[in-house]
């Protein structure tokens, strides 16, 4: 089972984890708009693409020790290094050592033992611009929820800076090559779309043979998707691509407890919910539905089973192969 997965921050890493348990064979291409934290103080020092949702994909993917897993994951509390992160610090050394990021993150690759690799959305210095419902455009990935949050108003569209940023070579094969299409989970506006916004992406995941699933987050994001229903998670995606690029929505329909969500709601987020008029609006749209209980708590985090979603699409591979064949008589 050929994977491609697009998406980024802790959505991605989660799914990933789970993945890996079913195929070796995942390509993780990672949004590379971000522009704060730990990450954004090395790509204006440096001139290096983020590192770290790039990071968190590598850990996710690796076959290494847990004490390498906690320091690649150690940030540091005091001095100058304050809030950088061991693992950012360690692939910006492999960029400067071999000069390039496809060359770097191939070594990583073969440090880690990974299963599969992770690519960059493009290699281009790309920022994240919103348009929102009152007129104001913000540039900044890390601004916009924030930005969104206190005007009191809704993103209306999302576009790239510059606006043509072209994708690796290695990932347009990769999604000729794959079985299955994964967009999500993850923040809607600043880690899913701005992969889907690098050019000719949705035109190739329209017309790759591979199926399209796009796995909808738990809960709204505050800032991003405030109130936001499946339905509009989807529409927003069709709005920025077309309509005929998702095969599959799969999404949660356990009830999360009050008890688990009030923290959340503290910071403004509510379960996403599904109900019988948006399936039936999906599926007019061609979109198919798949509800279950995708919910995994640790430590009252709620996140998405991810090794659920990944037996759910191994079944659907093998039950495509098994069709494909029957129809062709072998």
């Amino acid at each position: 089972m050929k994977i491609v997965t697009f998406g980024g921050g802790t959505g991605l890493s989660i799914l990933l984890r789970g993945l890996k348990n079913y195929t070796k064979d995942i390509s993780a291409v990672v949004t590379v708009a971000d522009n704060g934290g730990g990450s954004g103080v090395l790509r204006e020092d440096l001139g290096m693409l983020p590192p770290g949702d790039m990071r968190n994909c590598i850990i996710a993917l690796s076959d290494i020790e847990p004490i390498m897993i906690k320091l690649m994951q150690h940030r540091f509390s005091e001095g100058y290094l304050k809030g950088q992160s061991f693992g950012n610090l360690f692939i910006a050394a492999m960029y400067e050592i071999f000069g390039n990021y496809e060359h770097a993150l191939k070594e990583i690759g073969s440090i880690f033992r990974l299963s599969g690799k992770v690519l960059p959305m493009t290699l281009q210095d790309a920022q994240l611009k919103a348009y929102l419902d009152n007129g104001d455009c913000i540039l900044g990935e890390t601004y916009i929820p924030e930005y969104v949050s206190k005007s009191n108003t809704k993103i209306d569209k999302i576009s790239l800076v510059p606006n043509v940023c072209r994708p690796l070579e290695e990932t347009i094969e990769d999604i000729k090559e794959a079985d299955i299409i994964v967009l999500g989970p993850g923040s809607l506006y600043t880690s899913v779309m701005p992969n889907i916004l690098v050019e000719g992406i949705p035109s190739l995941l329209t017309e790759s043979k591979a199926t399209v699933f796009y796995v909808c987050n738990l809960m709204t994001q505050p800032g991003e998707t405030d109130n936001y229903n499946v339905l509009d998670h989807v529409n927003a995606i069709i709005k920025h691509s077309t309509k005929y690029m998702i095969d599959y929505v799969i999404v949660n329909d356990e009830k999360i407890s009050e008890e688990l969500i009030v923290n959340y709601k503290y910071q403004g987020a509510k379960q996403v919910l599904i109900d019988e008029e948006q399936i039936k609006e999906l599926e007019e749209m061609n979109i198919k539905v798949i509800c279950s209980n995708f919910i995994d708590i640790r430590k009252n985090y709620i996140r998405h089973n991810s090794d659920k979603i990944g037996q759910l699409l191994l079944n659907y591979v093998n039950e495509k192969n098994k069709k494909e064949c029957f129809y062709g008589g072998i």
